[in-house]
């Protein structure tokens, strides 16, 4: 049984607990140190009443089925799982030297030779979670941390995807992953390969090591998903021949002509001064029964069936835009004509304060199937200064929604204001 920590011993089992290494949104990552053999170690610090507030349970079993399943040189290794009554301890591998991330934004691109081994390594992990049937639907350089010697530690298996996942057609279905590397036929949503997707997102990881920049980025996700589907890379000329050629054939659209790892590995760019990593020992891990001694979120069949729409994990990245109201402001014929922003408020909440609001600002409100239609005319004509909006409520998890704001006609100024308002009183914070 571990007991919560103690602030004043600051321990945890054998593990004396040091400095926070970072925060965020269910825990924290502390550093500490194995009393017993003086190893250093990351505990990541999950609580359970958030888990269960966000309502991913499951996401965070995946994660340690995930680790539990993976001893490789270059991914983080899972030493053990305790649990509280409060609080989930996960005994990580301690990686000193950071994100590849911070490396790239320090020190712009990296040069072949450098770019070529983080590469190999990155390949050498990912091929190896391939090889044991797990699939990470989340690479990019935020994920990837290298240590103080340069090796590289792939993280951040909460998404990933295991045999149990795939469909009767043998693909993965879930759209999930970050926009500006996700491989295009994840978007089409018609089923997809783990493995090519995964390969997809390590050439864009090339690309960013060896250019300092995206291959395809935009800030309307609409003309990013196109840039993302034709597969149009601008590659700089004083790249070598062999890593153009290399970043071509991995950033190919087409997942069914897209180089396989096995090629990658055989590439003549990459295969310089290659050295390939051979699988750690088999390791005990020990995972407490008692860290998952938690009430189950509601089921599928269990839900409302008067809640509000249900959208995918991958919509939400679509739709989350409210961190930058700036870009959704370009033209009026497609831009401002809808605005989303997410929050944690419940439907019946958001729609009450969203009333109230408005109300506040001047407008009258019609209710009508769910939707609120916010209005404001000059005795009842549609003039200058006049405005008509519609607001709706989708549901992304039980405890996320996102709020769609969408003009019917009236003015480009006072619709901004009324977006910014009810953004920054009711958005995700």
């Amino acid at each position: 049984m571990v007991r919560e920590v103690e602030k004043r011993g600051m321990r945890l089992g054998k593990y004396e607990l040091g400095r926070t290494l970072g925060e965020g949104n269910f825990g924290k990552v502390k550093f500490a140190r194995n009393l017993e053999t003086g190893q250093a170690v990351a505990v990541k610090i999950l609580e359970k009443k958030r888990i269960l507030d966000l309502k991913i349970t499951d996401q965070i079993r995946r994660e340690i089925s995930t680790l539990k399943l993976l001893k490789h040189p270059n991914v983080v290794r899972l030493h053990e799982v305790l649990g509280s009554k409060t609080k989930i301890y996960m005994t990580l591998e301690y990686v000193n030297g950071g994100e590849l991330f911070d490396r790239i934004a320090s020190k712009g691109r990296l040069s072949e030779s450098e770019g070529r081994k983080l590469f190999q390594q990155l390949i050498d992990g990912v091929s190896y979670c391939h090889d044991k049937g797990v699939f990470h639907r989340d690479l990019k350089p935020e994920n990837v941390l290298v240590d103080a010697k340069g090796n590289v530690k792939i993280s951040d298996f909460g998404l990933s995807a295991l045999p149990q996942h795939f469909r009767d057609d043998g693909l993965l279905h879930t759209t999930c992953g970050s926009p500006n590397y996700v491989a295009p036929e994840i978007l089409a949503n018609r089923g997809y390969n783990g493995a090519t997707s995964d390969l997809w997102s390590c050439g864009v990881i090339l690309y960013v090591i060896l250019t300092g920049y995206l291959p395809f980025d935009d800030r309307n996700l609409a003309v990013l998903y196109q840039k993302i589907f034709k597969g149009v890379v601008q590659i700089p000329k004083w790249l070598s021949e062999g890593a153009k050629n290399l970043i071509k054939r991995i950033l190919d659209p087409n997942p069914n002509t897209r180089i396989t790892m096995a090629k990658i590995k055989l590439d003549e760019w990459f295969q310089q001064d290659y050295t390939p990593a051979n699988p750690d020992d088999e390791e005990e891990i020990y995972v407490d029964n008692k860290a998952f001694s938690l009430h189950e979120p509601m089921s599928e069949v269990e839900r409302d069936p008067g809640s509000p729409t249900l959208i995918n994990a991958f919509q939400l990245i679509g739709m989350s835009s409210c961190l930058d109201l700036s870009g959704f402001f370009e033209t009026e014929e497609v831009s401002e004509r809808k605005i989303r922003f997410a929050s944690n408020h419940s439907p019946k909440e958001l729609l009450e304060r969203i009333e109230s609001i408005v109300t506040e600002m001047g407008f009258w409100v019609q209710k009508r199937n769910g939707k609120l239609k916010v209005m404001q005319e000059h005795n009842g004509q549609k003039r200058p200064g006049s405005l008509s909006v519609t607001a709706e409520v989708f549901e992304i998890s039980s405890s996320l929604y996102v709020v769609e704001l969408r003009k019917s006609y009236g003015d480009s100024t006072l619709y901004r204001q009324l977006c910014t308002k009810l953004s920054n009183d009711l958005g995700v914070s």
